[in-house]
């Protein structure tokens, strides 16, 4: 599957672009552009959708840049929580901090960060600092008084009128922010009350990938972006406003349908006439369905991730991060489209491995671990954890050499480099466990390559097992999460710890 595709970017750009540029003709050359979901990196997109280029949406916006400036809203409360970004393991302010150097990389310019229902919270003060400090415009908009229900109050200026107004002067605003709730929509709204008091007639739309307007409800593509938001208790409907409307079935989430009717009632507030808009459908700006070009693939794909979650979930629960119930919805999620984890292909071979290890005597300090990844030609390679190395360091060395055709008796890394690595944590560090990481092998392998022309093949092997799959029966201590992410797999583990001491670094 993961040379297969079953979407076309450069339709989906052609497309969106006309779309975006359309509606921004609509609104006198002023339209507000809310950006749900990522702005780059989005690989939930590129697994349910394959052939998705994760940062399709970047060069959406780098083709749009001379006519678009860019607003990034960060909510202070998650700044305060220290919220993470799941995919990439940092906190949302880190994550913002990132997303202005990715956007600074591909030429286009922040220009300004606005911190969102901020009550002078001191990690959110420091945060503004920081960006102020190096140059960087940062806005503060309080809590919007009387919102959801009091619109005249909402409308006015100690609602919307409190915050103060962002100057921008290109056609196109994109509002981004990272996660759920940071404010991308007050931040718009806000803006198009100080515009229309100005005299100046602006305009608002979404753009949001999922959940895929005109799939069905309960499409695979659909229910895995429910199964990603599992977490915060969202779930996808048909949009009553738009069959109401036009008598036509089309899909948008609960909080976009429930947030409706206020939102329709502030733009008329606002603008002093009736919206263009009679459905949360009609606001958005997708056109990612239009450029699915094989069905019978996403919807296989779809399911996967769907795995992919509950899995995911099932170890945060195990870490303390989320609830039971979110643990439940994922798995019903899973029943209703008939999906069980061992679909994953690279589970069983894994469990398999851990058990060899068990067998054989060969794990460390007692626990036995195993780990599985499928190749692009659809081999399975499997690895176990020794007083040498964790699971997932002998996978990856594992991976590689079969990838590269190199025999097994052959090791690629130079036993006087281990000892002296284990030397290091053991009698210098003071370290309990001296078996090698991910991070750890890598170094080693790299160390090893320069003078091994055999190590040094199987090094340039490692570009070829990104986007592979791979699960592991534990899960991953820190060193083997990051090298695994930084090498590109989807990785999925079992809810089960690597060592029972409760804190492992």
């Amino acid at each position: 599957m993961m040379n297969k595709t079953g979407f076309d970017n450069e339709r989906y750009l052609a497309q969106q672009t006309e779309a975006i540029l359309k509606r921004v003709e609509k609104y006198d050359n002023k339209l507000y552009l809310e950006f749900g979901g990522k702005l780059l990196y989005d690989y939930h997109a590129a697994r349910v959708l394959p052939g998705y280029e994760p940062n399709v949406k970047m060069r959406l916006l780098q083709k749009l840049r001379d006519r678009a400036d860019v607003l990034l809203c960060i909510y202070a409360g998650d700044i305060e929580k220290r919220k993470l970004r799941a995919d990439f393991g940092i906190t949302y302010d880190v994550d913002a901090l990132k997303l202005i150097d990715d956007l600074a990389d591909w030429g286009v310019a922040v220009t300004g960060v606005v911190i969102t229902r901020f009550d002078e919270q001191a990690s959110a003060r420091v945060f503004k600092n920081k960006l102020e400090r190096r140059g960087i415009r940062v806005y503060t908009h309080r809590f919007t008084r009387g919102y959801p229900t009091d619109v005249d109050l909402i409308v006015s200026d100690e609602g919307y009128g409190a915050n103060e107004h962002i100057e921008t002067g290109r056609p196109l605003v994109i509002v981004t922010g990272p996660g759920p709730g940071s404010g991308k929509l007050a931040t718009c709204l806000s803006q198009l009350y100080h515009d229309h008091k100005s005299g100046h007639r602006s305009g608002y739309a979404k753009f949001e990938t999922f959940p895929i307007w005109n799939l069905p409800l309960k499409h695979p593509v659909n229910v895995a972006y429910e199964a990603a938001t599992a977490d915060i208790g969202d779930f996808n409907l048909v949009d009553p406003f738009h069959v109401e409307a036009y008598g036509q079935f089309s899909v948008n989430y609960n909080r976009d349908v429930e947030v409706f009717p206020v939102v329709k009632r502030i733009l008329e507030k606002i603008t002093h006439q009736q919206s263009l808009y009679l459905s949360p459908t009609d606001m958005g700006v997708n056109c990612a369905g239009f450029a699915i070009t094989d069905d019978v693939l996403i919807r296989e794909a779809a399911k996967q991730e769907l795995v992919r979650r509950y899995f995911r979930y099932r170890c945060e629960y195990a870490l303390g991060f989320v609830d039971k119930d979110t643990v439940q919805r994922a798995e019903l999620l899973m029943k209703e489209l008939g999906v069980e984890a061992e679909n994953r292909l690279v589970v069983i071979p894994a469990r398999q491995a851990g058990e060899e290890a068990r067998e054989n005597g060969k794990g460390n300090n007692g626990v036995f671990c195993g780990a599985a990844i499928e190749l692009p030609d659809g081999s399975i390679v499997t690895g176990k954890n020794s007083p040498l190395m964790h699971a997932a360091s002998s996978l990856i060395l594992n991976a590689i050499k079969t990838l590269a055709e190199v025999p097994d008796r052959i090791h690629l890394l130079s036993p006087a480099i281990i000892d002296s690595i284990r030397n290091l944590k053991q009698n210098i560090l003071g370290a309990k466990a001296v078996s090698l990481d991910v991070e750890e092998v890598l170094i080693c392998l790299s160390i090893n390559a320069s003078t091994n022309p055999t190590a040094q093949i199987a090094l340039e092997k490692l570009t070829e097992i990104r986007g592979c799959e791979v699960h592991l029966t534990h899960i991953p201590t820190p060193g083997d999460e990051m090298g695994l992410r930084r090498l590109g797999v989807n990785l999925t583990s079992d809810p089960t710890f690597s060592s029972k001491n409760l804190f492992v670094h």
